[in-house]
């Protein structure tokens, strides 16, 4: 497996996911000689595990549901049932269709595309297959995989994430072992289809990394849909028997189900790829990096779900091409983590961006805070949803954080990114017009509030 002149790159990135190949589009865009390793699918966890899959399964649900209460619209319709076969055909159809075009994408960039087991062999070198690919430039970016806990082997009954994706069908009784985003929005779906749910998580609270109120709005939410959420109470065992799982809580308390959905976060994929061999930091598994996403190997960088913070896409999308940039000579600016948009798309979606008041207070000490509940908003009624818009500023300074909870909040969050992301006072946001009636209106709302000057809303 000796180089040769074919196989060395300005860039070799092993790791075919979000940020891998953002970095790969970008790198080429920009005139750089790119390999891209991946043992598995184009685009990763996220086009054919995660983001993409599980939404198609949350909007079937959100027909479902529709279909469910159209009478109060004054619309009859009616319920039967859900067809597992065809919801996972048109799940299936939506990643292909993504899935060809981004196999598009990177075959008009030009980019080598390997698809083969790959393995960092020392700082510039990734052995893949029977090549060996020299880069003056590598990114590792090998994404994650659905955690489990010691003690509880998947299998049967007791399935991730991805084993959930595939079911063909519905269980009656579903145990959600793990209230964070993965937890909460398959606790979602499933209720939608009909089953019966209750979400277990040792923590005192729902999506715990949200602001204290939206975990609690998500609760009270949750409970009006009869979705049982039992918070602070550790898990112990689980055991299965005659198609019955039967979960057993640190309290003592025993749950039966027909499924147990383990949901306790994400791990990074970063055992066996020679990572360690090679003198690469670790913490835990992860790949530690500086601001510029370095590891401390020279040559060596990271993206995604192995480097330390939050596992998102639009996190790995935003690295790779920083990194892509960065090599070529840009100089792109750091990325700011702070304003990286966060959503969970249970029903009621929860979308945040910034800082909790919990943790703008522990930074700047004053703050002010101001929610405005969609009841004043003429759109959510429409829809009958319901929820806030919760805004945390400095004291008399600009926006530091803003935390949604409603139907379809997480296509609002783009404005509320750039509020935060600009450091925009309330004063400023105050003074933008929001078209009529939209939901969009409610950030405005808040804004104006909290500006001194309400509008549907008590000051």
């Amino acid at each position: 497996m000796s180089a040769t002149a074919a196989d060395d790159y300005d860039v070799v990135i092993l790791g075919g996911g979000s940020g891998g190949y953002a970095c790969a589009l970008r790198s080429a865009e920009l005139g750089l000689r790119v390999a891209l390793v991946e043992k598995g699918e184009l685009g990763g966890t996220c086009l054919h595990r995660g983001c993409i899959p599980t939404k198609a399964l949350l909007h079937a649900a959100e027909v479902a549901d529709t279909a469910r209460e159209g009478e109060k619209f004054g619309v009859m319709t009616t319920f039967e049932a859900v067809d597992m076969d065809r919801v996972k055909a048109y799940k299936t159809g939506v990643v292909s269709r993504l899935h060809k075009g981004l196999q598009g994408l990177v075959a008009a960039a030009k980019i080598e595309y390997v698809a083969a087991e790959g393995r960092l062999d020392g700082p510039g070198t990734v052995v893949a297959g029977d090549r060996r690919l020299s880069g003056r430039h590598v990114v590792l970016a090998t994404g994650s995989y659905a955690r489990t806990l010691p003690g509880l082997d998947i299998g049967g009954r007791i399935v991730t994430s991805d084993e959930a994706l595939g079911l063909d069908e519905l269980p009656a009784r579903v145990v959600v072992l793990g209230g964070g985003v993965i937890g909460v929005e398959f606790a979602s779906v499933f209720r939608s289809f009909g089953a019966d749910v209750t979400v277990v998580e040792a923590l005192p609270r729902l999506v715990a990394a949200e602001d204290e109120a939206a975990s609690k709005q998500l609760e009270h939410a949750f409970r009006r849909r009869k979705i049982g959420v039992r918070t602070g109470v550790p898990f112990a065992s689980a055991t299965q028997a005659d198609e019955v799982v039967t979960v057993t809580l640190e309290s003592g308390d025993t749950i039966e189900a027909d499924l147990l959905l383990v949901a306790v976060g994400r791990g990074p994929a970063t055992e066996g790829l020679g990572y360690e061999e090679a003198g690469i930091a670790m913490d835990r598994g992860f790949v530690p990096t500086d601001e510029r996403l370095h590891t401390n190997i020279e040559g060596v960088r990271a993206v995604g779900d192995i480097v330390p913070g939050l596992q998102l896409a639009h996190r790995g999308f935003a690295q790779g091409i920083f990194v892509a940039e960065d090599i070529a000579g840009l100089s792109p600016s750091v990325i700011d983590e702070t304003t990286i948009p966060r959503v969970t798309y249970c029903d009621p979606e929860v979308a945040s961006v910034g800082l909790t008041e919990t943790q703008a207070r522990d930074r700047y000490g004053e703050v002010a805070t101001y929610e405005y509940n969609l009841g004043g908003n003429g759109k959510s009624q429409i829809l009958g949803t319901q929820g806030f818009v919760k805004v945390v500023r400095r004291a008399d300074g600009p926006v530091v954080g803003i935390h949604m909870v409603g139907a379809r909040m997480g296509e609002q969050v783009g404005e509320a990114q750039l509020i935060v992301g600009w450091d925009a006072f309330p004063e400023d946001v105050a003074a933008f017009i929001h078209a009529h009636p939209t939901q969009n209106e409610s950030l405005g709302e808040a804004h104006l509030a909290l500006a001194g000057k309400p509008l549907h809303a008590h000051s």
